[in-house]
């Protein structure tokens, strides 16, 4: 997983007259907690989180502060103001390449579904995968093939297990379906096992249903 770099420096006083005239002066007002020692608070400048918040990818983040101090941590709680959106707090939680962190990854479907192909919809029903690892070996994002999903199929989390991680959802969670649409087409000759969605267990990925047709054969 990719991490960033922000720099600091550690706050003297945590008051609210501090914490204002951090706000004031462009700052934000974060903390930094696990490890062994108790919770550093320390503060940045908001420009610092532009390439950690508003994106779609994760990072873990290098903490400088100082020429001697730095933290392996992760982005654990944000708060924003409610009518301008500014930055007002960060909550930060250290890590080791020891200890498992559960973080929430990014989804990326891969390929065509072949329901799609015939005038389906693909619709998601998660975006984002909570898992638990060694913080080195989670992967910028997870990739989910749905090009074998036919109308009124389901992908669900199990198809993307990986020893490197444990997913943190129950096995019936659905990542994304097929649905039907208006726009369902005729069905070619190669595809005449696609039927139309009443027909197609819906609580089935392609892999369980094409087993089972062999089966009836």
């Amino acid at each position: 997983m990719k991490s960033i770099t922000i720099n600091g420096s550690k706050r003297e006083s945590v008051g609210k007259k501090a914490t204002k005239a951090l706000r004031n002066a462009g700052q934000v007002p974060c903390v930094l907690y696990g490890g062994d020692a108790k919770p550093l608070h320390f503060a940045t400048d908001e420009i610092s989180f532009n390439n950690l918040v508003y994106t779609p990818d994760v990072h873990t983040v290098e903490i400088k502060l100082g020429d001697s101090e730095k933290f392996n941590a992760i982005l654990q709680d944000i708060q924003f103001h409610p009518v301008t959106d500014a930055i007002l707090h960060v909550d930060f939680y250290q890590i080791s390449d020891d200890k498992p962190i559960t973080m929430e990854i990014p989804i990326h479907t891969e390929g065509v579904a072949r329901g799609v192909k015939n005038g389906g919809v693909l619709r998601y029903n998660l975006r984002r995968l909570k898992v638990r690892g060694l913080a080195q070996e989670l992967p910028d994002y997870i990739t989910a093939d749905v090009s074998q999903l036919k109308i009124g199929q389901k992908l669900y989390v199990t198809a993307v297990q990986d020893e490197a991680y444990e997913i943190q959802h129950p096995d019936n969670t659905v990542i994304c379906q097929v649905r039907t649409s208006r726009n369902i087409v005729a069905l070619d000759e190669d595809d005449e096992d696609e039927v139309a969605a009443d027909e197609v267990p819906s609580t089935e990925t392609g892999d369980v249903a094409a087993a089972k047709e062999g089966e009836g054969n």
